[in-house]
């Protein structure tokens, strides 16, 4: 049971960061090198998209 709930969290962490991704600001090309990360590391992806991954679009603060 253990293994199961672990697997979801590492699910739910994954589709968390490819709809981030898919959403920031950056080009089309790294949005899709983040994605096939993502994808084929789904732990390590995880942790070097937090760490190193596209951020959100840039905000003008008024």
């Amino acid at each position: 049971m253990e293994y199961g709930l672990l697997g979801l969290i590492i699910l739910i962490a994954d589709i968390y960061a490819l709809v981030k991704t898919w959403q920031s600001a950056a080009s089309t090309g790294a949005k899709l090198l983040w994605t096939l990360l993502i994808l084929v590391l789904p732990v390590l992806g995880f942790i070097i998209w937090l760490i190193a991954g596209p951020k959100g679009p840039d905000r003008v603060r008024p």
